[in-house]
């Protein structure tokens, strides 16, 4: 076969002269591998642009870049190396065939971007391209050697004709595998890859063009002068083309890493400018965490304080009006305790949206302070405003919340302080604001107070108690205790102690426990003033032990706040063990109210402290809200009426049924009864004849203190309530004979607990 004066698949004929000292000259084709090698590192480069470059246009531009690298690359190779071929006979080339063969080879370069320019392509694909890119390169090829003009005819050897075709392809699809694994990495040794993969590929486009080269046959005519030599230098040729084509090929890869470095800054610029928009978010989250309640979206107290000192200075320089109205919810943490978390949440919601939907929007400001806790700044103009707004806040509040299936009507508590009159400064009003919402509290609840001075000097008081009641405590040389003595109906004397602490004040003289107890409380005292209760009521029954009263059962008050301490066991053995008394000797009275407040936790601690042997009381009944469900799994002993229950009988025939009442139930659950506070003889024979089993109150005396204890249990012995009721109690003192030891007059003297 015949084309472009080219035999293909044809026998050599019969006539003429094969040439077969053609040579290579060395250097050319030296210089050749380095074009090709250039090339190969030029498609590694343009591919990795092409896979880079984000924008269409210049990606179309790098492909067609690309393409004209590795076309000229492939095309100067080719020339180089067929200007390195010598022959005993004149050659020359034709121009127009040259550069068709140029054309070519950029058609098949185009088509090797085209196919770089896609990121995810299966193997297949690769394979179907550098079929019709090996192709492309052998014709380039074979067009190439049609443009040799001599007087020899050329024929190509089969066999190594298919082999060029062959490689084409192979170095095509070396070519196209390498370019899209490298085209994503950096650093060292992926350039190092870089270099390496270029030295094969330009290995297997040269060793395509000499394959060819060898196949190639030249047939002279017999009688051809084989001694003409061209008088062309091809070497001069051969440089100049490599010049220009490696000059092209280093521009392009010089522009593709400068577009490298420049997409980089871009890139990092465009990732300088997320970051500073994702600093600025992060700044207006942390403004808004910093500022705004989470919960309810309202104001916290940090946000609150900064918009108060703002209008703090506004009213100071306008001499302008306003008033803080401080929210507590009542008895908010039944609500936590009861039905969890996320109801008293909801809830939290829910009024959080009451408050804003009864305040000036424009105005006023609403801020939640944490908890229950909720604070309001008002502009006013009169005192009556600011009294207005909390009213429509309370009224709003007790609108019925539905809340995990329960419907309920919350109250809340209101304090209200006065700019300029209650304070001049944000922590002046917070602080006269809170007072008064304590004494809305004290009060009852469900209600609200103006700031008034009387409370600032009782605030003033009670921190001043405070300090005094922690020295006290420190010392020990104030508190004392009083002990009232409690009467056994059925064995007729006194067989019980309850031991009241009392305050020896160096200027107030003797306080109350009611006086004190609740700054214990609120300030982190009660645990230690119940532990030297306890401590010192086990030693003076040690030294009553010691003087012949062996049976008598001291009982301690517990605080509420102490119920939740799990060191109360411990230090209840630690005491009885330190006086030296049997655990059978002791009786610890809770209050109805503290018993019911965590049922869960505190029925493993009052467990915890049957299991040691101490009796278990359960102080002030009726007067809280427990029910017998839960009343019967306490491991109590004992259950105290509440003097309220008996101060109108025998007169109030209700008191006297409820009275009976309590008795019974008491006695069925297997407890025994303290009636408290009585004072009457009446009322003695009342619940003598209910039942009761044990009786403490005026009737028999007062609380006393330790040294006065003995003389009135003799006392009570000698002018026993049970004589009147006793046949042979007729030669005993009258009941009200003052040498039997009573302790002044039911009518006069008031308790004192």
């Amino acid at each position: 076969m015949e084309w472009l004066g080219q035999h293909f698949f044809t026998d050599l004929p019969d006539s003429g002269h094969l040439l077969l000292n053609c040579t290579h000259n060395p250097f050319l084709v030296l210089l050749a591998y380095l074009v090709a090698c250039a090339a190969g590192f030029g498609i590694l480069d343009m591919a990795e642009r092409v896979g880079h470059v984000e924008d269409p246009t210049a990606r179309r531009h790098w492909r067609w870049l690309g393409a004209g690298c590795l076309a000229g690359g492939i095309w100067s190779t080719h020339f180089i190396s067929m200007l390195a071929f010598q022959a005993p006979i004149a050659i020359h080339y034709e121009l127009i065939m040259t550069f068709v063969s140029l054309l070519i080879a950029l058609i098949a370069s185009l088509l090797a971007m085209q196919t770089l320019s896609h990121t995810h392509l299966r193997f297949h694909q690769y394979l179907v391209a550098s079929v019709w890119m090996g192709l492309g390169i052998a014709l380039m090829h074979y067009v190439g050697m049609s443009a040799m003009r001599s007087q020899a005819q050329v024929y190509f050897e089969t066999r190594l004709f298919l082999a060029s075709v062959a490689i084409a392809m192979g170095a095509s699809l070396a070519a196209l595998l390498l370019s899209s694994y490298l085209r994503n990495g950096a650093g060292v040794f992926h350039q190092l890859l870089k270099y390496a993969a270029s030295l094969v590929l330009g290995a297997g486009i040269l060793s395509m063009h000499f394959t060819g080269m060898a196949a190639m046959q030249m047939l002279v005519p017999s009688g051809t002068d084989l001694s003409l030599r061209a008088d062309d230098n091809p070497i001069q040729l051969g440089l100049s083309v490599a010049m220009i084509t490696l000059l092209v090929i280093g521009s392009s890869v010089s522009a593709a890493l400068a577009d490298k470095k420049l997409q980089h800054k871009e890139r990092d610029l465009r990732r300088v400018n997320a970051l500073l928009s994702e600093l600025d978010q992060a700044r207006a989250s942390l403004q808004q965490v910093a500022h705004f309640d989470a919960l309810t979206s309202l104001l916290n107290r940090r946000g609150f304080n900064q918009i108060f000192a703002e209008k703090v200075a506004e009213k100071t320089r306008t001499q302008g009006m306003m008033a803080v109205i401080f929210l507590d919810i009542d008895h908010f943490k039944r609500i936590n305790d009861s039905l969890g978390h996320d109801a008293g949440d909801q809830l939290l919601t829910v009024l959080a949206g009451h408050i804003k939907g009864s305040i000036r929007s424009h105005e006023d400001v609403v801020a939640r302070f944490g908890g229950d806790e909720f604070c309001i700044l008002v502009n006013i103009h009169h005192r009556d405003e600011a009294r207005h707004m909390a009213q429509r806040i309370m009224q709003k509040m007790k609108e019925p919340i539905e809340l995990a299936g329960r419907r309920m009507v919350m109250t809340t508590s209101i304090g209200i302080s006065l700019f300029p009159e209650d304070g001049h400064t944000c922590e002046e009003l917070l602080k006269t604001a809170d007072l008064a919402l304590y004494q809305s509290k004290d009060a009852g609840r469900n209600c609200l107070n103006f700031f008034s001075s009387n409370l600032k000097t009782r605030a003033f008081l009670e921190l001043q108690l405070e300090e005094e009641l922690r020295a006290a405590l420190r010392t020990r040389s104030q508190l004392v205790l009083f002990y009232q003595p409690i009467f056994d109906m059925k064995l007729g004397k006194v067989t019980r102690l309850e031991a009241l602490v009392r305050w020896q004040h160096p200027q107030h003289g003797l306080l109350a426990p009611d006086r004190f107890i609740g700054i214990a409380e609120n300030n982190g005292l009660i645990a230690e003033l119940d532990h030297w209760v306890l401590r010192q009521a086990c030693h003076d029954l040690s030294l009553l032990s010691d003087r012949g009263d062996t049976e008598l059962i001291m009982a301690v008050n517990c605080s509420a706040l102490n119920l939740a301490r799990d060191e109360l066991a411990d230090e209840i053995e630690d005491a009885l063990r330190f006086a030296g008394i049997g655990t059978n000797r002791l009786e610890l009275e809770v209050t109805e109210n503290a018993l019911m407040g965590n049922i869960s936790s505190t029925l493993a601690l009052l467990r915890q402290i049957r299991a040691l042997g101490v009796s278990l009381a359960i102080d002030d009944f009726g007067t809280g809200y427990s029910s017998l469900a839960y009343l019967k799994r306490l491991p109590l002993n004992t259950l105290k009426i509440d003097r309220s229950f008996i101060q109108d009988i025998p007169k109030s025939t209700a008191d006297s049924e409820i009275v009976q009442a309590i008795i019974g139930m008491a006695h069925t659950l297997h407890l025994q009864v303290v009636t408290e506070g009585v004072e009457t003889q009446a009322q003695f024979e009342l619940l003598l004849k209910h039942g009761c089993d044990y009786i403490q109150g005026y009737l028999l005396s007062p609380a006393v203190p330790f040294d006065d204890i003995i003389g009135v249990m003799q006392g009570i012995a000698m002018r026993n309530p049970l004589y009147p009721l006793s046949v042979e109690g007729k030669d005993a003192p009258p009941p009200n004979d003052p040498a039997a030891g009573r302790i002044g007059p039911p009518s006069i003297v008031r308790p004192i607990r």
